[in-house]
């Protein structure tokens, strides 16, 4: 994340919560999204990704809506009350969603907002390296391809395949892929 600026979803319908948490998390450093209901939060986060999203539990509502929403790139906090917190804490840990009381104390929130912003940081890192694997996956898969079709249609080894893509991407300034797509086009 290079942005100062981290976007935050608050999905309460308490009105006391809604006004602390507007009132600790600022602009310039959060891009606060108040929401009251849980069907509407959904949309938002089909719409865009927020980097932490807070739910409130409301009556279980907010654990159901973290849980639907924890395939996501958010970071999740839960609001849960504190007599039903380790057993609230015990359902969602297994989706990666933090939990903390409320009502809450303002310092230990603003921690957990600072937690959060660094699981965020460390989700995104993760997160690009995944899509570099799968890329870095997809090519190889297309080169070794087009070698095994050379090597069925051209009576090549693999040796003499992989010089080949070399070679032909080294003369054309193309890449190895985009090279190995031709020859899978044309001996396909």
């Amino acid at each position: 994340m290079t942005s100062d600026s981290h976007s935050v979803l608050l999905v309460t319908k308490d009105t006391k919560i809604s006004s602390l948490v507007s009132v600790m998390l600022l602009p310039p450093q959060f891009e606060l999204t108040v929401c009251a209901d849980f069907n509407e939060a959904r949309r938002k986060c089909d719409e865009r990704n927020f980097n932490i999203v807070i739910a409130d539990f409301a009556e279980g509502e907010g654990t159901d809506f973290a849980i639907d929403i924890s395939d996501s790139l958010s970071t999740i906090l839960l609001l849960a009350p504190a007599e039903h917190f380790d057993q609230i804490s015990f359902k969602v840990e297994g989706y990666g969603i933090l939990t903390l009381t409320s009502p809450f104390d303002q310092f230990y929130f603003y921690n957990m907002i600072k937690v959060a912003i660094a699981v965020q940081y460390k989700v995104q890192v993760l997160s690009s390296k995944a899509i570099q694997l799968k890329q870095k996956m997809e090519e190889i898969r297309l080169v070794n391809r087009a070698k095994m079709l050379l090597m069925q249609g051209k009576n090549m080894t693999e040796q003499e395949a992989h010089r080949h893509i070399e070679k032909e991407a080294m003369d054309t300034g193309s890449k190895k892929t985009a090279v190995a797509e031709i020859i899978i086009k044309t001996l396909s």
